[in-house]
């Protein structure tokens, strides 16, 4: 049995993409006003968080618990004019501009501050906030050309960097972590569990949306079944190849450069691991209608998602972020909700299973970041400034905090066919 490249026209590769926003990082602007509203906002919000803010002249807001992280304030003109200019995307740069900084842990002091985001800004600027949040930018719609430009300003940037700090697997994902287990281990596990759940075995055939840098379909493939990856990054089907010939798995695992909207055939596990967040809330139901028409009588989806709740979801989903700007360019993190009003309109699959292990992923980033910031001489050896490490260590910490604070969550999920 073969598994042959259905559907797909072969995508030329892109360059390289070594050069971002962080190049770019915004001037201070000159808003008093906003900063002066800004500055009151953050006062009476600190007040409500376990958290101590040091100011420049020497005085304190917030907690005087002496346990309690610590955000320091280098240049309180300059930060709360980013803050009251762009509002949270101005709080991640002025880290990255050294505006703010912690002599602690970065997640620590982030932390409170997701736990209660949600109650940070007045109901009445709740209300107006279509008015007066970014939205989306057009040039980062998730066309077929679009999607592939988000796609490189993340994921092409460099094997090598992605290297610095993710496990042997190189698995980008959320790890699932038993009692005293590696992050490679953990990674593995995880695999495992979506791979058991979907019944992946000799002779399955499976296909992934999503290849990343290979290790689920390498796994796959290990358990003796013919495997079809997809990915739109060039770099990672590069190194996706090389990895699955050395795992000595390369006649059973074919790494294509191909959208999931073109892909055809039939399959008996549909798998995708954390590439939903990557589609784009306009997509989704695309997106889903082309895993139920590649899915097999009888067959089985494994997918795994990071998730927001509902209502944030709602409240969130036009609004352009720090992470959008400078990370995940095009991105859209769906709820459960979502997931199954988007299955129930367009397809004819339905969640049959789901399990949820959020505090997983923050331990999963805790790792990450760890390893990132040990790195730190040999990322600058690869090309990539301080700007870039700042706002990678903002970005890993971040996202770390939502999960701790569980903010965000992410679950596998089974999806089956409802016969009629």
């Amino acid at each position: 049995m073969t598994i042959t490249a259905e559907g797909c026209t072969p995508l030329e590769p892109q360059p390289e993409f070594r050069r971002g926003p962080w190049h770019d990082l915004s001037p201070v602007p000159h808003r008093p006003i906003h900063a002066a509203i800004a500055r009151r906002l953050f006062e009476r919000a600190v007040r409500a968080v376990p958290l101590q803010v040091l100011l420049p002249d020497g005085s304190t807001w917030g907690s005087t618990d002496p346990g309690d992280p610590i955000l320091r304030v280098n240049d309180d003109r300059a930060f709360f004019r980013r803050l009251g200019a762009h509002g949270l995307i101005g709080f991640g740069e002025a880290y990255m501009a050294q505006d703010w900084d912690t002599p602690g842990d970065l997640a620590a002091v982030l932390h409170p501050l997701a736990a209660r985001i949600a109650v940070h800004v007045p109901a009445w600027m709740q209300t107006l906030r279509r008015f007066y949040v970014r939205h989306q930018p057009p040039t980062e719609e998730n066309t077929r050309h679009g999607a592939r430009r988000n796609i490189a300003r993340h994921y092409d940037l460099s094997n090598e960097l992605f290297a610095l700090f993710l496990d042997e697997s190189m698995t980008y994902s959320s790890a699932w972590f038993e009692p005293g287990a590696t992050l490679e281990a953990a990674q593995l596990a995880k695999i495992d569990r979506l791979l058991d759940a979907t019944r992946v075995g000799p002779t399955t055939r499976v296909i992934e949306i999503g290849t990343g840098w290979g290790a689920l379909a390498i796994r796959a493939a290990q358990r003796g079944a013919q495997v079809r990856t997809l990915t739109i990054s060039h770099e990672q089907q590069v190194l996706a190849r090389q990895r699955a010939q050395a795992a000595g798995v390369d006649d059973r695992m074919m790494v294509e450069l191909c959208d999931y909207r073109d892909v055809e055939g039939s399959y008996d596990a549909v798998l995708s691991v954390e590439m939903i967040e990557a589609v784009g809330e306009r997509y989704w139901p695309t997106f889903f209608t082309s895993l139920d028409r590649v899915l097999a009588p009888g067959g089985a989806v494994g997918l795994q998602a990071i998730l927001l709740g509902h209502e944030r979801m709602l409240a969130t989903r036009h609004q352009y972020t720090w992470v959008h700007k400078y990370i995940f360019p095009g991105g859209a993190l769906p709820s459960v909700e979502a997931i199954e009003a988007v299955l129930t309109r367009h397809t004819r699959l339905r969640i049959t299973d789901q399990s949820h292990f959020g505090a997983h992923y923050a331990t999963t980033l805790q790792c990450w970041r760890e390893r990132f910031m040990a790195r730190s001489d040999e990322m600058h050896s690869l090309g990539f400034d301080s700007a870039f490490q700042r706002m990678w260590e903002f970005y890993l910490a971040y996202c770390e905090a939502g999960f701790a604070s569980e903010y965000l969550d992410v679950a596998q999920f089974v999806l089956r066919r409802e016969e009629i």
